[in-house]
């Protein structure tokens, strides 16, 4: 007769965050602005502002952007200030920066709101293995803010996991 199989894991008081599942819904763009500079290097503050003015600000409704230039050129702060106030209203969120700080920066909003009690005395897995792109800060941070509270703190999956922090 065989025994029944028992899965030890959905018994436990051990808690599983998955931060893909915070990811925040919604495309991300990446803007570089090398194509609005002279030769790809020089702002020239007249042509920059026609390139603004004559740009189609509504492709990026509802989206999330990260506004960039890929050249060595040096940007001054108040042309990406400007580019920016054009995105304002129709973004979701805007960064000067790439793609992982974008990333970044939405997780750190969502972490400063996150309700870490019910992880009190625990503990907990931050799983791995994600098919959404979570930044390495954003594990960083949920660690940081888990420590005060967590009994233990560990990585991956609940058959793997690599312990990280435990509360003496």
């Amino acid at each position: 007769m065989a025994e029944e199989i028992v899965n030890r894991v959905t018994q436990s008081k051990l808690k599983v965050i998955d931060l893909e599942e915070y990811y925040p819904s919604g495309k991300r763009i990446s803007l570089d602005i090398k194509d609005w500079l002279f030769q790809e290097l020089v702002l020239r503050e007249k042509e920059f502002r026609a390139h603004v003015d004559a740009h189609d600000w509504t492709q990026y409704q509802d989206n999330y952007v990260a506004l960039y230039c890929s050249t060595d050129a040096i940007i001054p702060d108040w042309a990406y200030m400007l580019i920016s106030s054009k995105l304002q209203p129709f973004t979701k969120f805007t960064v000067v920066g790439n793609a992982e700080l974008l990333d970044t920066l939405l997780y750190q909003q969502i972490l400063d709101n996150l309700e870490v009690s019910d992880y009190k005395g625990l503990p907990v897995i931050i799983k791995g293995c994600s098919n959404k792109p979570v930044p390495l800060n954003a594990l960083n941070a949920l660690t940081a803010k888990l420590m005060p509270v967590a009994r233990s703190i560990m990585y991956g999956e609940a058959c793997s996991a690599v312990p990280l922090y435990k509360r003496k």
